[in-house]
């Protein structure tokens, strides 16, 4: 956990010091989206986030103004949890529910003892490929972009820790999971992945990040919250 760092209290607060703020970001909110409303809403350009959720994401987001976003690089080197649910037998270019099906495989043959015996694969150091729906830029341009122009371009692997992966329920074809990861997992070249391990593909259907190190969802505020609260403190 960085040093030297001051969590948002709501009683004594200075914006411009330096503030490390939790929010529970909505569904369908992009991160930036929560970057701009509070930047807008405290007055102050030096606002940065530590770790995009995608939109179709909910959860734990770390935000930093004033002189802790120099701690941001910090805060996303941190352990990552995050709970969700998967569904198997389909697939969608995303790997999740922003784009539509792309492939439809049946799935009687497979059983709780196949699916977990399938996952311990995915536990410990393990290679993935980013999605294609992805923020990161290749010859200067957001992956997610040429993916909605139709280019293919080849993504390099990447080397990530994932030290739980659990499955919590098993309802085919859903699965809920809890993971717990390192910085730079992709949750959903995982589903995609494990999907294509039991060779009937996957997407996600849910995700929500619940743990950033030693930060939790449950010491969030949700942004109304905040900005009400920040709005009665200013009157």
């Amino acid at each position: 956990m960085p040093e030297n760092y001051s969590l948002f209290d709501k009683e004594h607060y200075n914006f411009q010091q330096g503030e490390v703020i939790l929010i529970d970001k909505p569904l369908e909110w992009t991160s930036f989206d929560v970057v701009n409303k509070l930047r807008y809403q405290i007055k102050l350009k030096k606002i940065g986030h530590a770790g995009t959720l995608d939109p179709l994401a909910t959860g734990l987001l770390i935000l930093c103004t004033g002189k802790m976003t120099k701690q941001i690089e910090q805060f996303q080197a941190q352990e990552k949890e995050y709970t969700g649910t998967l569904v198997l037998g389909k697939t969608t270019p995303s790997i999740d529910l922003e784009t539509d099906f792309d492939s439809d495989t049946p799935i009687d043959h497979l059983n709780a003892n196949d699916l977990e015996a399938v996952g311990k694969q995915f536990i410990g150091e393990i290679e993935q490929v980013p999605p294609m729906y992805s923020a990161i830029k290749v010859g200067g341009e957001r992956l997610y972009k040429k993916a909605r122009k139709g280019k293919e371009v080849l993504v390099k692997p990447r080397e990530v820790t994932v030290s739980v992966f659990e499955l919590t329920r098993i309802e085919l074809p859903e699965v809920d999971f809890r993971i717990v990861c390192s910085k730079g997992t992709y949750i959903r070249s995982l589903v995609r992945d494990f999907g294509k391990a039991l060779g009937v593909g996957a997407y996600l259907s849910s995700l929500r990040r619940t743990r950033n190190g030693a930060f939790h969802v449950s010491d969030a505020y949700q942004i109304n919250e905040f900005v009400d609260l920040i709005k009665k403190n200013a009157s």
